[in-house]
């Protein structure tokens, strides 16, 4: 399970991006994956899934 912050969410869109803790490294995040609604500047953990376009 990784941590991270929430850097961007488009509620009206469903989607945005994590910036992961340990690295810095920013993931797509799509509505359709969470369990929880999240906003900009939430503390999250997350699995990360690889998808068509590598892992988000």
């Amino acid at each position: 399970m990784s941590t991270g912050l929430v850097k961007f969410f488009n509620e009206t869109k469903g989607y945005g991006f994590i910036k992961e803790d340990d690295n810095d490294t920013e993931h797509f995040v799509h509505v359709s994956g969470l369990i929880d609604r999240i906003t900009e500047g939430d503390k999250v953990e997350f699995e990360l899934k690889e998808g068509n376009k590598g892992l988000n």
